[in-house]
């Protein structure tokens, strides 16, 4: 499909395309902190769930470090346990796929 070009209309002068782009912009803000403020509130009882578990992760977290530290060859067990897990859960995600 072709566009028709309009030969009588006069191009935009700088000053009118100046004009235009800052009010685009100044309306790109605007949406941008009408939908922060609804990110904000969607997401607060998130946050709040997410300090209630903060500190026993923490500590669970350094519990596990220290364990690991005491053994380093438990990290390489882990390790190679979490990449077959990763390339067993690809595996089945492509038979998925083959299989639909």
């Amino acid at each position: 499909m072709t566009k028709q070009i309009d030969k009588s209309a006069e191009p935009l002068s700088r000053a009118e395309r100046k004009a235009a782009l800052l009010a685009q912009l100044e309306q790109q803000r605007i949406d941008i902190l009408v939908c922060s403020e609804y990110l904000q509130r969607s997401t607060s009882p998130l946050d709040q769930n997410w300090r209630n578990f903060k500190l026993p992760l923490y500590a669970a977290g350094g519990l596990l470090a220290y364990k690991f530290v005491q053994r380093p060859g438990g990290i390489m067990a882990a390790a190679r346990k979490g990449m077959a897990g990763y390339m067993l859960f690809r595996k089945f995600k492509l038979l998925t796929k083959i299989a639909t």
